[in-house]
C-alpha cells in the first residue's frame, strides 16, 4: 500500500473512535434527562438523516477540492456538534450535527481510496479499512462506557482548572469533553493526507442541477448488473448494523442484565467479529470473486435469533462474533465491488454519495421501524427473531436476482468493463 493510505487509516480511526464513544456519551446524556425508551434509536436517526436529505450534495463537496481538505473540515464540524451538547442543545439535535460532519466526510473516506490505488488493491483496502473502522467500533464503544462509568466520570469531573469554569459537572458531560480532545487528534491526521493530484471538472452546486444530477447517477448505479447488487447488500448491511447496535444494548439489559457501561462491551465483541471477517475477506476474496460471497449474508440473517436462546455472558461473546465476523465477510467484498463500479461508471465522490444516501436511508427505515415497535410494547426477543427472518429474506431474494443477471450477462467480464 502507498504511504498516504496509512494516515488515511489513522484519520479514519481516531473519527470513527470518537463517533462511536459519542454514541455512549449521548445515550447516557438521554438517561440524565431522564428521556423515554424510544428515543434512544432516535438518535442514531437523527445522525443518520444528514447522509440521506444532503446526499446530492456532499458527493459534489467531496469533488470539488482535495480529498484530505474535505476529511478537515467535516471533521471540525463534529467537534462543533460536541460543543453544542454544553450549550443545553437537545441530545438529538446536536448528534445531528455531528451527522451533518460524518455525512460529509464519507465521501472523501471512500473516495480518495478509488483515487490512491488500482482496482486490484480496493478489496484488500476495505478490509483493512473496514478492520480499522470496526477497531475503533470496539475501542469507541469501550471507551464510551468506560468513560460514563462512575469510576472515570468522578475521576474526570475532579480535574481543577484554576480561575476557569469548565461548565462539566454530569458523567456524559465530561466523556463528551474527552470525545471531542480524540476528534481534534482526528483532525490533525487529516490536514497529514496527501493531494492524491485527482482533480474533477467543476462542480455545479445550484440545488436543482446537483439533484437532478445526483438522481443520474442513481439511476445509472442502480440499473448497472453488478452495481445493483452490491448496492443492494451494502444498503441492507449498513440498515442492519445500525438497528443491531440498538437490539444489542436492549438484550444484553433485559437478557444478562447489563448495565448501559457494560452492555458497551457487548457492541464492541460484535465489531470485533465484524473485523475478523473482513481481515479475512481481504486475505482471501478477490475483486473478481466478490458475487460468491452473498450466501454468508444469508448465514448471518439465520443466526441473529439465536440470540434469543442464550442467557448468559459465556455463551454470547463466541455468538456475537461469529454473527459479527459472517457481516464482515459478505459486506467487505460487496463494498470494494461498489466502490470499483461507481468509480468506472462516475466519480469517486458521486459514487460513495449515492452508496451513502441508499445505506443510510434503509438506516433511517429500519431505526424508524424498530423505535415504533418498541413504542408498540414488543419484546426484545421478537424483535430479534424478526430481525433475523428479514435479513436471511433479504438475502435470499438478491441472491435470486444475482442469478438472473447472471443468465443475461458473464458478470466477472463485467467488472472490468466501462462505460467510459
Amino acid at each position: 500500500m502507498k504511504r498516504g493510505f496509512y494516515t488515511i487509516m489513522a484519520a479514519q480511526f481516531f473519527s470513527s473512535l470518537a463517533d462511536n464513544a459519542l454514541l455512549i456519551a449521548a445515550i447516557a446524556l438521554l438517561i440524565e434527562l431522564h428521556a423515554p425508551e424510544w428515543m434512544k434509536p432516535l438518535l442514531k436517526l437523527f445522525f443518520t438523516v444528514s447522509y440521506v436529505v444532503l446526499a446530492p450534495f456532499v458527493g459534489a463537496f467531496a469533488d470539488s477540492m482535495p480529498k484530505g481538505r474535505v476529511m478537515f473540515v467535516t471533521n471540525t464540524v463534529k467537534i462543533v456538534g460536541c460543543v453544542l451538547m454544553f450549550l443545553m442543545v437537545h441530545p438529538l439535535l446536536a448528534y445531528a450535527v455531528v451527522g451533518l460532519g460524518a455525512a460529509a466526510y464519507s465521501p472523501a473516506k471512500y473516495g480518495i481510496l478509488t483515487e490512491l490505488l488500482p482496482p486490484e488493491k480496493l478489496v484488500a483496502a476495505n478490509g483493512w479499512i473496514e478492520g480499522t473502522t470496526v477497531g475503533s467500533i470496539i475501542l469507541g464503544t469501550v471507551l464510551g462506557g468506560a468513560l460514563i462509568s462512575p469510576s472515570v466520570s468522578s475521576l474526570i469531573l475532579s480535574i481543577d482548572l484554576p480561575l476557569l469554569d469548565t461548565g462539566i459537572h454530569t458523567p456524559a458531560e465530561a466523556a463528551i469533553a474527552v470525545i471531542a480532545v480524540v476528534y481534534a487528534i482526528a483532525a490533525a491526521f487529516n490536514l497529514r493526507i496527501p493531494d492524491t493530484g485527482v482533480r474533477y471538472p467543476h462542480q455545479a452546486m445550484h440545488p436543482v442541477t446537483v439533484v437532478r444530477e445526483f438522481a443520474v447517477c442513481c439511476r445509472v448505479l442502480w440499473k448497472d448488473k453488478l452495481g445493483q447488487i452490491s448496492l443492494a447488500v451494502t444498503t441492507l448491511f449498513w440498515g442492519a448494523g445500525a438497528t443491531l447496535q440498538f437490539i444489542v444494548l436492549d438484550w444484553a439489559r433485559h437478557a444478562l442484565g447489563m448495565p448501559l457501561n457494560r452492555a458497551a462491551i457487548l457492541q464492541g465483541v460484535v465489531a470485533l467479529g465484524i473485523a475478523i471477517g473482513a481481515v479475512a475477506a481481504a486475505r482471501i476474496v478477490r475483486l473478481r470473486e466478490s458475487l460468491r460471497v452473498l450466501p454468508v449474508g444469508v448465514a448471518m440473517g439465520l443466526l441473529v435469533p439465536v440470540m434469543t436462546l442464550v442467557s448468559s455472558e459465556v455463551m454470547a461473546f463466541p455468538l456475537l462474533v461469529v454473527i459479527g465476523a459472517l457481516a464482515g465477510f459478505f459486506v467487505v467484498p460487496m463494498n470494494a465491488l461498489l466502490q470499483h463500479r461507481g468509480h468506472v461508471l462516475m466519480s469517486a465522490g458521486h459514487s460513495i454519495a449515492v452508496q451513502n444516501f441508499n445505506e443510510n436511508l434503509n438506516i433511517l427505515v429500519m431505526l424508524g421501524l424498530y423505535a415504533l415497535l418498541l413504542r408498540l410494547g414488543l419484546g426484545v426477543n421478537v424483535v430479534i427473531v424478526l430481525f433475523g427472518a428479514f435479513v436471511a429474506l433479504v438475502m435470499l431474494a438478491v441472491i435470486r436476482l444475482h442469478r438472473a443477471n447472471q443468465r443475461a450477462f458473464d458478470s466477472v467480464a463485467l467488472i472490468g468493463q466501462s462505460r467510459h
